[in-house]
């Protein structure tokens, strides 16, 4: 007993360890990020040993990001590109979601195994296509065109087909003895069985849009079309970078990410329990 004991006792020992280092691995960065952005002036931001709490906390820091770029400006832009892949992704992958995981017809398997395919493609490997397609087609240099390559993912097709697979047959056939045709089946049955898991891919679409950096970077350069990210790189000079700006800077562009989580993750949960991302 005593054996079976200390076992069951060094198990949890070890789990907590665990857990507690991988939250200092993920939460690390965000308290000292916060940390550094309202250390002021008196502050020695390279000190060693480091200190998290600040000896002069100040809010100018992030006073100083609103008044040297135009925040809300890039804000509107990057809502404007989420808005569009948010739109794109949850029509188009729903409606492929649907034709992989429900349709039965030729190729089928063979077309999901491409989609699936490209998810292990990285960005840098495709870059270069999608600048000269954006750009064969007049579309550089827009907020369209930021959007265009992530208004449909393979991660979020894989997400819909496997959440219309576990639709039970029995719904579809019902309504298809009822004579309800392809499309009526689609949005009358199908659909508002599968709206948690949009709302996830909803939330992982504008996550994806909003922390997107390098494609912006490359297709976009007029100033006023920048977006959050890219804009917020301004803060970074040429010469010499206050961290603690770039640390506030850095936290203003996670703020709505944390306030869309926030409204949202009762629905994102949801969507997983669902079974949005079964095997």
């Amino acid at each position: 007993m005593k054996n079976g004991h200390s076992k069951v006792t060094v198990g949890k020992v070890v789990q907590y360890l665990v857990l507690i280092l991988v939250f200092i691995l993920l939460v690390g960065p965000f308290v000292w990020e916060l940390s550094l952005s309202f250390k002021g002036k008196g502050d020695n931001v390279y000190a060693v040993p480091p200190y998290i709490i600040p000896k002069t906390p100040t809010w100018d820091n992030y006073i100083s990001v609103f008044r040297q770029v135009p925040v809300f400006r890039y804000m509107l832009n990057t809502v404007i590109v989420a808005i569009l892949s948010i739109g794109g992704n949850v029509i188009f992958s729903t409606m492929a979601g649907y034709a992989l995981g429900r349709l039965k017809w030729r190729g089928r398997n063979l077309l999901f195994t491409i989609f699936m395919g490209t998810m292990v493609i990285p960005v840098e490997g495709v870059v270069i296509s999608q600048f000269l397609i954006v750009r064969s087609v007049g579309l550089q240099n827009t907020l369209l065109a930021v959007a265009l390559p992530g208004m449909v993912g393979a991660v979020n097709i894989l997400l819909m087909t496997n959440a219309f697979k576990g639709i039970p047959d029995e719904l579809e056939e019902a309504a298809e003895v009822d004579g309800a045709n392809l499309w009526q089946r689609f949005y009358r049955i199908c659909v508002p069985q599968v709206k948690g898991t949009m709302t996830v891919v909803g939330i992982f679409a504008f996550v994806g849009a909003w922390n997107d950096f390098l494609w912006p970077l490359i297709v976009i350069s007029d100033e006023s079309n920048y977006t959050l990210t890219l804009g917020m790189n301004r803060l970074k000079g040429m010469f010499i970078s206050d961290p603690r700006l770039i640390a506030a800077g850095a936290l203003v562009s996670l703020i709505p990410i944390l306030v869309f989580f926030a409204c949202f993750q009762r629905y994102f949960f949801r969507g997983l329990e669902q079974g949005g991302i079964k095997e």
